[in-house]
């Protein structure tokens, strides 16, 4: 492997799998709507090992160009608040299908697509939807690519313990999803980025479906309380009915850039974790991190 395309490189993902590709050797070529200097936090990186490139899923022929000279694809481009023309159907459906059809008139030889865990085709969630719709589309035009299924992610840089911390630090009542039973399974950065690269150097690993979650299942309310005993404080849990929750985000989505979305909330209505009898970390040979240690090391840099 000499050379990946990665598509959404610049993002919370993105970043980290650059990372990893360029730690191993391998050239990482960063298609972006904004070309930039790229910018890897690790250290690892060497200047010659990284480039950046104009590309917008959106438009096939630059997708096409962004291929060029490329052995493996990868695809992380995701979107989560619907805005103007970037609409779950162009980017998770179109847009994956774009790179996909255009990885193989490239001739890559390994093809990545980033989906989530809970891809139904008849979820309430039209996001969960697009997910699914994306999946097939991709396996159509690339019936050799390789999907990734992560639960929520989380790292030094994301929007989920990051959040969950500054609400616990600044607010004496937290409300809870539901009943706060939910269940997720929430899953290291790295270690999504560690199995990018597994399946791009290992060609037996292509075409199949991979669930990826982390060691360690959290009912909503037990991950709250964890960070509650990380960063020593004390809150009372408010328990809140979805469709008070469903409420709530329609009319925060009146806001140019809401903090929540209906889709937000159907997502929390819903366990996010590995389901039973499909592939998963253990079938890439690989160990995922605990959140309580990725935790500590955050809670330490804030402090």
């Amino acid at each position: 492997m000499r050379s990946v395309a990665v598509f959404g490189g610049t993002g919370f993902l993105g970043r980290a799998v650059v990372g990893r590709l360029v730690a191993a050797g391998i050239m990482a070529r960063v298609a972006v709507r904004h070309p930039e200097p790229i910018k890897l936090s690790d250290g690892t990186a060497q200047a010659e090992h990284v480039s950046s490139v104009y590309a917008d899923i959106a438009d096939e022929r630059s997708v096409g160009r962004a291929l060029e000279g490329c052995n493996a694809a990868v695809n992380v481009v995701g979107l989560y608040v619907e805005r103007g023309t970037d609409t779950f159907r162009t980017v998770h459906e179109l847009g994956a299908m774009h790179v996909a059809r255009q990885s193989a008139r490239a001739g890559v030889k390994s093809l990545v697509h980033m989906s989530g865990i809970g891809a139904d085709l008849n979820s309430q969630s039209s996001y969960v939807r697009s997910r699914a719709r994306g999946e097939l589309l991709v396996s159509e035009a690339f019936p050799a690519a390789t999907i990734l299924r992560p639960s929520v992610l989380f790292g030094p840089e994301d929007k989920f313990l990051n959040t969950l911390i500054t609400i616990v630090r600044r607010s004496p009542v937290l409300v809870l999803f539901g009943a706060g039973n939910t269940r997720l399974q929430p899953l290291y950065v790295g270690d999504v980025a560690q199995a990018v690269m597994r399946v791009v150097t290992t060609p037996s690993l292509q075409g199949k479906v991979f669930e990826l979650g982390g060691p360690q299942i959290y009912r909503y309310r037990d991950l709250i309380k964890l960070v509650l005993k990380e960063t020593d404080r004390s809150r009372i849990l408010v328990p809140l009915p979805f469709f008070a929750w469903h409420a709530l985000a329609r009319l925060l989505m009146l806001l140019p850039d809401p903090p929540l979305t209906t889709d937000v909330v159907t997502l929390m209505r819903r366990d996010n974790v590995v389901g039973e009898g499909v592939p998963t970390f253990a079938d890439l040979d690989l160990a995922p991190t605990s959140l309580k240690a990725v935790l500590s090391v955050m809670l330490g840099s804030r402090s």
